[in-house]
């Protein structure tokens, strides 16, 4: 045999197919003590803090302005300190973060929140440099900066501690739709029927379903590479081509410039087998399937489309999903990518058609 550790949830060390140590994703560098403060690298982020510090702005200028001209006039005077101020922390943030992760957490806030201060100072002397305020409030400025950075270290905490959970609750809904028995019992059958007859095929049918459970029940990394994740899915196809012979068609559009790209563990899979469930299963006549990889500058895209069954087939109306891998892939690609990532899924004309949009990371 290829391989003879079947069902083995570690890898070997032999293996082809081992995947490589799990990968931190881009703009997390872990801390001592595994806390990481210093995220701001990521377009979201940047986003978020500049609007929310442009909400405070407004609120706060509400009390001292009567009128509406008044209040929008502040409100800009504000902004032309505040918002570069904001942007300097972030940039600084940005640029420092390998260094500042290796601290304390402690020591990350009072950095940040020194930063933070920094930046107030400098958004001051801005208004005060132009005119625009008299008696410059050097304190308050600082005191405000310094409050802002703390708050936005500790939104950026929060949102890193919740990945952990909304990721585990994802692990445990994939693994439930990964093994699911019926897989499992149609693979082992399809395995014993050819034992004697096509011994080869037999053998390698079970080698798949020893890598995709190696896979499963493996701990996972935050991320895998698009080539480890295609690998998985062609070995799952592998197994339901045996199953449904001519019936499913398949066809690899990969482009190898985007194997780099970066996506939460076990995601294509299910993409994939929810093609096989609504395309192939329904159809006496099977049904195509596509899998095409592209990269476009500095994004990847990634497709799975599937033809449909004809209705004529259907006695009674084709069963429809709940919609509960979609939402799973949807919400793992965010906590990974934030906004950067894109996803969409519905009918087109005779086929479904699932697109992802991640970066290109390198």
């Amino acid at each position: 045999m290829r391989n003879p550790s079947i069902l083995s949830a570690t890898p070997s060390s032999s293996s082809a197919t081992t995947p490589s140590a799990p990968l931190q994703p881009k703009g997390r560098v872990p801390a001592r003590g595994g806390m990481v403060l210093f995220d701001a690298c990521q377009i979201g982020v940047v986003l978020r803090a500049v609007l929310f510090v442009e909400v405070v702005v407004a609120v706060v200028t509400l009390f001292l302005a009567p009128t509406l001209s008044e209040w929008l006039l502040l409100a800009a005077t504000v902004t032309g300190g505040a918002l570069p101020a904001t942007l300097l922390w972030l940039l600084i943030a940005c640029a420092l973060k390998k260094v500042l992760s290796r601290l304390p957490v402690q020591a990350q806030y009072a950095a940040g929140a020194f930063l933070g201060a920094v930046a107030g100072l400098y958004g001051c002397a801005l208004l005060r440099l132009t005119g625009v305020v008299g008696g410059a409030p050097w304190l308050a400025s600082a005191l405000a900066g310094a409050l802002f950075a703390g708050l936005m270290m500790a939104a950026l905490v929060l949102r890193a501690r919740g990945r952990t959970p909304a990721a585990t609750t994802a692990r445990l809904e994939e693994l439930q739709s990964r093994i699911r028995p019926h897989f499992l019992f149609n693979t082992l059958n399809s395995a014993i029927a050819l034992v004697r007859e096509e011994p080869a095929k037999a053998e390698a049918m079970l080698e798949d379903l020893s890598e995709l459970f190696r896979q499963a029940l493996a701990d996972p990394g935050e991320s895998v590479t698009l080539a480890d994740e295609i690998a998985l899915a062609q070995r799952y196809l592998a197994i339901e081509q045996v199953r449904f012979g001519e019936r499913l068609r398949i066809r690899w559009d990969i482009d190898p410039e985007a194997n780099i790209a970066r996506l939460p563990p076990l995601l294509l899979q299910p993409l994939v087998e929810n093609a096989v469930k609504h395309g192939v299963e329904p159809s006496p006549e099977g049904a195509k399937l596509r899998i095409r990889t592209e990269r476009r500058g500095s994004m990847v895209l990634i497709e799975v489309i599937n033809s449909l069954p004809p209705l004529r087939w259907a006695d009674q109306p084709l069963p429809r999903g709940h919609g509960i891998a979609l939402d799973n892939v949807r919400d793992r690609l965010r906590l990974l990518h934030d906004m950067q990532a894109q996803f969409s899924a519905g009918m087109d004309q005779k086929s479904y058609r699932v697109r992802i949009a991640i970066p290109a990371e390198t």
